[in-house]
């Protein structure tokens, strides 16, 4: 168990990760503290979660073992900047910035600053989200496993080096909202067909959900996996013709591209 976890930033992010280290009961909610511009946000926040609240970024570093930097990437810089004066050598920070590398943190923050990054995504919110972590120059493998333990509270945690961090920010942490517009077109393509859209909307959603499983817990390739649904002369096959035809696969893969290459624009600016 972590003692005290303290928060930089208390948007939609840090609050579904406060809500998985309260649920797995890493740390009990009078342990865990919250810092946002937006007071109106600590508020509710503090009325839902039982958490500690303040306005200020100082004060959530001195009260805890573990700060999480749970702001937009443009901020990051003077975030750091701001509370390197009070932070100690045995604290750990992580970050969840997007295209933000450790050594820009550990410049921002002062030599010897331990730090954790990670890309979680937006699933947190529903506890399955899918992180990797990278450790920064100090992060200790006791950071490590604290950063495993947090974020394997909000779903599946994978440790990667961070030269492939980009690539996980344009795979898991971009890729819900192309899912998103999957299950919206097939969904579409529902309705089409006559289904109401509540209806069209739940078994699309269902579907992927069920597909992901199968991935998941057969460990099966998803091409062996497309075959067991493909009957010759069936419906499935001429769907995926459909699908080769509009260049479906290319899209996915191109979406995945260029969310990696922007992620590589954040990391320079």
């Amino acid at each position: 168990m972590i003692k005290n976890i303290g928060f930089i930033g208390a948007g939609k992010i840090g609050e579904a990760i406060i809500n998985g280290i309260i649920a797995s009961e890493i740390c009990p909610p009078k342990n865990i503290m919250a810092s946002d511009i937006d007071e109106n946000r600590l508020n509710f926040l503090k009325e839902s979660l039982g958490i500690k609240v303040t306005t200020q970024n100082n004060e959530v570093v001195k009260k805890s073992e573990v700060i999480v930097l749970a702001v937009k990437p443009k901020f990051i810089k003077e975030v750091v900047s701001g509370i390197s004066s009070v932070i100690k050598k045995d604290q750990l920070i992580v970050s969840v910035a997007a295209g933000v590398p450790t050594e820009r943190l550990e410049a921002a923050g002062g030599e010897g600053i331990r730090v954790i990054r990670v890309m979680p995504n937006i699933a947190c919110v529903v506890g399955e989200s899918a992180s990797a972590i990278c450790p920064g120059k100090y992060a200790t493998g006791q950071d490590e496993e604290k950063a495993k333990e947090i974020f394997g509270a909000c779903g599946k945690v994978v440790l990667i080096p961070e030269n492939l961090m980009d690539a996980v920010t344009g795979l898991s942490g971009s890729s819900p909202a192309f899912i998103f517009m999957i299950i919206e077109a097939l969904s579409d393509g529902g309705v089409h067909e006559g289904l109401d859209r509540k209806t069209a909307l739940r078994l699309s959603a269902q579907t992927v959900l069920g597909a992901a499983k199968m991935v998941l817990e057969t460990n099966k390739h998803p091409g062996e996996l497309k075959d067991m649904v493909t009957s010759p002369g069936g419906t499935t096959i001429r769907g995926i013709r459909a699908m080769e035809e509009h260049r479906v696969r290319s899209a996915m893969m191109s979406a995945v591209i260029e969310a990696t290459r922007q992620s590589k624009e954040l990391g320079k600016k």
